[in-house]
């Protein structure tokens, strides 16, 4: 028997206890496999070097149970040591912030790889390695913002930049192989949503955050501008500090061609208070400031977000005038440049109403105006506070009916009154999607997220019930 696996070792110079037979796992050690203990994630202190990396990895593993068996059983022989394994990734997100993690190891799957998990990954500074064993896995990766998954099955070898050790597939024909997609056109341009509404505060900063969660909670890389060139709102909202406002900062270096991707995600601060974490350019502080928000930096900040995330929401104000030209026989910045700007360029339009006889009426009224500025197919029509005790009864059947008649718009998405949802949302700083999850007010605002841009997660909700409006 060799040295270096005694049968029996003593601990301690003043104690003759025998301490039961190790055996080391490896099979670099010589063992047959009958002859094993049990099994161990690490090496025995007595293996012999070749099976001993110098400087072992402490790694988290969130993968299918057979792949996290194999690896588990197998990292110590490749010089690694696992310290936490789950079996989801919301429950590795918490996991990696207890316990020494340098790298992660996670299926591509929506149970493995979610948001959370990303988010929390990037911000404790964790390394990810992303496994996707089919198309739809990795189609999966690039929604949660991984554009750089490697080829399954889980192994050991990946982390060498090899290939895992399992049998090549047959080649395909030479008709059937397509060329590689490169990277930067492997991924869609991101979608920019504004939402807009006319003055009397029907809810479109409350909306916006609504709708950043949801799509958040969808999978997506989202963020949140507030481009309200009068009174922003999303930072207080959201508990978040404005004395440096991230959307004027993003404009002034589109103006010098400098807003790059890892100036947009400096810029872009994260709202870690929310369940599935979003970021956020928070608005100017003092109205004063508008001058900042020209409208061909306002177009830079656009189209470098369209690169850097999937989904743009923007706040807008409700002034929507251009009486400066009329004013100044000289071209002349613009306070509402920012509005008008994002109007023409958005992908989709969040015109907000509220749920009154005075919100109706200026709602038609500005609608008009919106309408010689965007498309009618653009422009997706919301109803917010709609309650029984500003309309009378029926009150989603007779606002349809108001705004068929007087404005020609059919099937609008009714959010109900939910004051309590609300102001807990307020008070929490976060979307009413973590501050009351079961609101009706929340019901509404998802079937408009599902509208706006379909996901899978999404599409499922359409079938649950809420308040009954009509």
């Amino acid at each position: 028997m060799p040295s270096w696996c005694a049968s029996s070792r003593r601990r301690g110079s003043s104690r003759a206890a025998r301490v039961a037979p190790s055996r080391c796992s490896c099979p670099a050690a010589g063992w047959p496999a009958s002859c094993r203990r049990r099994p161990t994630a690490t090496c025995s202190p007595w293996c012999p070097p070749v099976c001993r990396s110098g400087a072992e990895v402490k790694v988290a593993l969130a993968l299918p149970l057979d792949d996290e068996r194999r690896l588990t059983a197998s990292a110590g022989f490749h010089g690694h040591e696992v310290v936490a394994v789950c079996s989801g990734g919301d429950e590795l997100a918490v996991r990696i912030a207890q316990v020494p993690v340098e790298l992660a190891v996670v299926a591509a799957t929506p149970e493995h790889l979610t948001p959370r998990l990303v988010e929390s990954a990037d911000l404790l500074g964790v390394r990810m390695l992303v496994v996707a064993d089919d198309a739809t896995a990795r189609r999966h990766a690039e929604r949660t913002g991984i554009i750089d998954a490697v080829d399954g099955p889980a192994d050991w070898a990946l982390l060498g930049g090899g290939a895992p050790a399992v049998a090549a597939a047959p080649a395909a024909p030479d008709d059937a192989a397509l060329p590689p997609v490169p990277i930067s056109t492997a991924r869609r341009p991101g979608v920019v949503l504004a939402v807009w509404g006319p003055h009397g505060a029907p809810g479109r900063t409350s909306i916006a955050i609504g709708l950043a969660a949801e799509f958040a909670a969808a999978g997506l890389r989202v963020v949140l501008a507030d481009a309200d060139t009068h009174a922003a709102a999303v930072a207080p909202a959201l508990g978040l500090l404005d004395e440096a406002p991230g959307f004027a900062a993003a404009c002034r270096l589109a103006g010098i061609g400098g807003l790059d991707e890892t100036q947009f995600e400096r810029l872009a601060q994260p709202h870690r208070a929310s369940r599935h974490p979003f970021r956020v350019l928070t608005g100017i502080g003092r109205p004063s400031r508008w001058p900042e928000l020209g409208e061909e930096r306002v177009a830079g900040v656009l189209a470098a977000a369209r690169a850097c995330c999937d989904v743009l929401v923007v706040d807008l104000g409700a002034s929507l005038e251009r009486d400066e030209e009329l004013a100044a026989d000289v071209v002349t910045a613009r306070r509402n440049a920012a509005a008008l700007e994002v109007l023409r360029h958005a992908d989709r339009v969040v015109a907000v109403a509220a749920g009154d006889p005075v919100g109706i009426a200026r709602f038609l009224r500005s609608h008009a105006e919106l309408g010689e500025l965007v498309e009618p197919d653009r422009i997706e029509i919301v109803v917010n506070k709609v309650r029984a005790s500003a309309i009378g009864l029926n009150p989603g059947g007779q606002l349809r009916q108001t705004l068929a008649r007087f404005g020609g718009i059919e099937d609008a998405v009714l959010v109900p009154w939910d004051p309590a949802a609300f102001d807990a949302a307020v008070l929490s700083g976060r979307a009413i999607a973590d501050a009351a999850p079961r609101s009706a007010a929340r019901a509404g605002i998802r079937e408009l997220a599902t509208r706006l841009v379909p996901t899978p997660a999404a599409a499922g909700v359409r079938g649950r019930r809420g308040r009954r409006l009509a």
